[in-house]
């Protein structure tokens, strides 16, 4: 016979049990939101994703020219011995519109030479855009199927890399530049690659 001691302490226990399995999605959530916050209060710019790629040569670049753009194809030739600044984009994509002044600048400093990959976007198009917008680019290679992308492991536009003069990529940008990631990103990213020479 079971005393009335022991089926108190199994009863106990089982109340214990269901308290703790009612408790225990509160206790994950908790858990997951104090880890989510600490990765916002970091301070980490979420945009510039890590790649596999970085510090390693970049792929092959072999597309064609961009008709009617009055500029090369982009080739490997076109960035050979050249501090590059390898942008992905497409008319369609609109935080490529956004960030197009800044290359527009960029363009401007000498230590870098800007390019482009075209990417799933139609030829008129992407003229249009940059008719409307101008070009800031020293050469333009298309994209139509986005092989290139998958290549240089692109996961959305626009997407910029920075890729020394041996073909190395030595930085990343994955969202459209504005003056902050240029400033705290890119710009350190090119001293850092000059100073190495």
């Amino acid at each position: 016979m079971i005393s009335s001691e022991t089926g108190e302490k199994a009863t106990s226990s089982r109340r214990g049990l269901r308290i703790f399995l009612a408790l225990l999605p509160l206790i994950v959530f908790i858990g997951l939101a104090g880890v989510f916050l600490m990765q916002l209060g970091s301070g980490k710019d979420i945009s510039e994703i890590p790649s596999a790629l970085i510090g390693t040569k970049a792929p092959v670049l072999n597309l064609t020219a961009l008709e009617g753009a009055n500029v090369p194809a982009l080739t490997d030739a076109a960035v050979k011995g050249k501090l590059s600044l390898v942008n992905v984009f497409a008319s369609w994509c609109v935080p490529c519109r956004q960030e197009h002044p800044i290359l527009k600048e960029l363009a401007k400093d000498g230590r870098i030479t800007v390019v482009g990959i075209n990417y799933k976007d139609r030829q008129e198009n992407a003229l249009r855009f940059l008719g409307e917008l101008g070009n800031p680019y020293a050469a333009i290679g298309v994209d139509p199927n986005g092989k290139a992308a998958i290549d240089w492991g692109v996961y959305g536009i626009p997407e910029t890399y920075l890729v020394a003069a041996d073909g190395t990529i030595l930085y990343k940008r994955v969202g459209p530049f504005d003056e902050k990631s240029v400033q705290e990103g890119l710009y350190p990213a090119i001293e850092k690659a000059l100073a190495a020479k």
